[in-house]
């Protein structure tokens, strides 16, 4: 089920969107990289990635992403990231990707809360270190992985659930990859941005941010692919 947006939230996504990309603009001309809020109960924020693919442990020397990330880290809210798992009704048998997974929350709350199995994609081998310290204060070292690779190279077939925080154009270069990998059936959960011509399944709001939902198709039409 689709819902149409009002202006005032196409005035929010808009708002998202400029300010990821100015902090992109500030990133590229200050060469000041954005400092991540460690503690948990502060909001998240994701990152596309392209870099490494090795998997860092907790005390692993960090290495030099093989790129600057695409999006700026720009915090998500706790609230928002608890709605993304219940739109996709998470259970223990899943395996959720989180795809750009800064601090490893979305994938941490996944073991922690919902017992499912949980791959964090992320660039930035600082936020690897974060994320891997995070999963063992939460005691969930056994069910979580986070890998240091660039997102549009990285298998995630073996996907049930995929959670995403990424500029639209990004959602949308994505977009194939995703149906052609993902299995059908696969849950997938965007928050702020949709993928352009391919409508979601279900639209939900959570104090002002946009959540959307699709499930992936049997047979996904040629003009998504």
């Amino acid at each position: 089920m689709s819902f149409t947006f009002s202006s005032t939230k196409q005035a929010s996504s808009r708002s998202i969107q400029r300010m990821l990309l100015a902090g992109i603009g500030a990133l590229s001309f200050t060469g000041i990289a954005c400092t991540q809020q460690r503690s948990l109960e502060q909001p998240q924020a994701v990152s596309p990635q392209a870099g490494t693919t090795e998997q860092t442990s907790p005390d692993a020397t960090i290495q030099s992403p093989g790129r600057r990330p695409d999006v700026v880290y720009v915090p998500t809210p706790m609230p928002v990231v608890d709605e993304m798992l219940n739109l996709a009704n998470v259970q223990s048998d899943d395996v959720v990707y989180d795809l750009g997974s800064g601090d490893g929350r979305i994938v941490i709350a996944a073991a922690q809360e919902r017992g499912a199995r949980g791959i964090g994609v992320e660039i930035d081998p600082q936020r690897i270190q974060e994320a891997n310290q995070n999963a063992q204060q939460a005691g969930v070292t056994d069910r979580v992985e986070f890998l240091q690779q660039d997102l549009f190279e990285t298998d995630f077939s073996d996907a049930t659930v995929v959670t995403l925080y990424l500029l639209p154009e990004l959602n949308v270069k994505l977009r194939p990859k995703l149906l052609r990998e993902l299995r059908p059936g696969t849950r997938i959960v965007s928050h702020a941005f949709d993928m352009g011509e391919w409508e979601p399944d279900q639209v939900v709001e959570v104090n002002g941010r946009t959540v959307y939902y699709w499930v992936v198709p049997e047979n996904p039409p040629a003009n998504l692919l």
